[in-house]
């Protein structure tokens, strides 16, 4: 018997049957469906990791930090809570970290919570002011216009696509995601007022609020004037790709040029400690700009670790992004694990299914199986053509399984805003061809390994014994 005839006898077999074939197959197609859907998971969200990482330099990075006023602890890539450094990011340590062997660039990066006015509308941003070659290192993809112009004079702003949705009404506080509608503006024409001093800012609309009900008295019986608060006039030079619900690393951001930012600061903030600079014991401002961070960028993969090294042995604080992403790799790799546990859970229930109709078609044939063998059909013929039974049984689930998979992956895609509403950047789900050939793979050996025993009760049947049957 030749492989053409074992494949005809075993789909008439299972055309025989019909409504029992299609509960068999009902069982791989949710089996399968389980498997790829919940896999998927966890591969969208390795996916948002990796193009996170691409959008923070890349695996060459490292962000390099040292002491900060007022924290003495903080939070590492690694998960580990650690003592921070005593050391400031300040000019001359990048320069002594820009001749580091392997190092092509070192920049500086100043974070500063700032205050966004517009009409009616009040919004608050993390300020984010580098040098040009770090914001073309940060691979930064704008939907229109340029990176801010160095040494400009006034502020030029590249707005993260989700800026616009921090912006609130001034009387309800309402803003986005309170009401579902944008603010009337647009960031990429309009100007607004910039406000740099956002502690000034509150410590204002708090006396303001105090001078409207009738406690603003400063205790000698005269009323307190709140200090004016400065107002810098920004507009933009660039908008981040992507609308207010595509999520990615630069959503929230705001860009500017250090050196344009550096010189508005020294001058708003005269005599005056500049916000996120140190003070010395006596609270006067630090003599020298301090950053908030530095980031290096390495000539090669390979060399990322080494300089780590070295700028740790400096007494610095040292996270990398090969660092993350394998520490993100091994709990993805748990989540998946569990996820495609669960469904497996469902294949297995399917795989039971299968090994009870291959039985159940042993016992109804067992007269047939008995001709079969009397007629000089091979024990191995026999076998051969309930195992292909089993494995068509399982293809036929794991293709239309994986249809399925495809189906529900778009459909939760689709109800999580391409996942926005879990603040992923990019689909929740993923399902790459090779999930797709794997999954058919594994639905054909689990019917192959269901329909193993049954197949060996089939070859055992004594050939006189199952012409007598009735």
């Amino acid at each position: 018997m030749n492989w053409m005839d074992l494949l005809r006898m075993s789909t008439s077999n299972l055309k025989r049957r019909k409504l029992r074939t299609f509960l068999t197959v009902l069982g791989v197609v949710i089996g399968t469906a389980s498997i790829v859907v919940m896999i998927s998971l966890g591969l969208g969200m390795q996916q948002s990791l990796y193009r996170e990482v691409e959008q923070s330099g890349g695996l060459t990075t490292i962000k390099v930090s040292g002491a900060q006023a007022g924290n003495s602890m903080m939070y590492s890539s690694s998960g580990k809570e650690e003592e921070q450094s005593t050391k400031y990011i300040n000019d001359q340590l990048l320069a002594r970290l820009s001749k580091l062997e392997h190092v092509a660039l070192a920049s500086p990066v100043y974070e500063l919570p700032v205050v966004l006015l517009k009409g009616g509308y009040e919004g608050y941003g993390q300020l984010l002011a580098t040098t040009p070659e770090a914001m073309e290192a940060r691979n930064i993809n704008l939907a229109e216009g340029s990176l801010p112009k160095p040494n400009s004079g006034h502020l030029d702003l590249v707005y993260g696509n989700g800026v616009l949705t921090m912006f609130n009404e001034k009387g309800s506080g309402k803003g986005y995601y309170e009401t579902g509608r944008l603010p009337d503006i647009d960031l990429a024409k309009d100007s607004v007022f910039l406000i740099l001093d956002q502690e000034g800012y509150y410590n204002q609309s708090s006396q303001n609020g105090d001078e409207a009900s009738g406690n603003s008295d400063s205790g000698d019986g005269k009323q307190a004037q709140p200090k004016a608060i400065a107002k810098h006039v920004a507009k933009a030079s660039g908008i981040v790709a992507g609308g207010p619900d595509e999520y990615n690393a630069n959503y929230y951001n705001i860009f500017c040029d250090l050196d344009t930012l550096k010189q508005i600061l020294k001058k708003e903030f005269n005599a005056r400690v500049i916000p996120g600079q140190p003070t010395t014991k006596s609270g006067k401002p630090y003599k020298e700009f301090c950053y908030s961070y530095a980031q290096l960028k390495v000539d090669d993969i390979d060399n990322v670790d080494s300089v780590a090294s070295i700028v740790r042995e400096m007494g610095y604080n040292v996270e990398t992004n090969a660092e993350y992403l394998d520490s993100m790799k091994g709990q993805f790799a748990i989540v998946q694990a569990v996820l495609g546990g669960i469904g497996a859970v469902s294949l297995l229930v399917a795989a039971i299914g299968i090994a009870n109709t291959m039985m159940m078609s042993i016992y109804e044939r067992t007269k047939e199986i008995g001709v079969i063998k009397v007629l000089g059909c091979s024990l191995k013929n026999i076998k051969q053509m309930f195992l292909v039974e089993a494995a068509f049984i399982g293809l036929i689930g794991g293709i239309i399984g994986n249809i399925l998979s495809f189906l529900i992956s778009f459909v939760i895609n689709f109800l999580t805003g391409n996942g926005a509403a879990m603040g992923i950047d990019g689909n929740i789900s993923y399902i790459p061809w090779w999930l797709v050939i794997l999954s058919m793979g594994f639905a054909m050996l689990v019917g192959v390994a269901a329909g193993y025993f049954p197949a060996l009760r089939a070859m055992r049947l004594s050939p006189l014994a199952a012409i007598r049957s009735e």
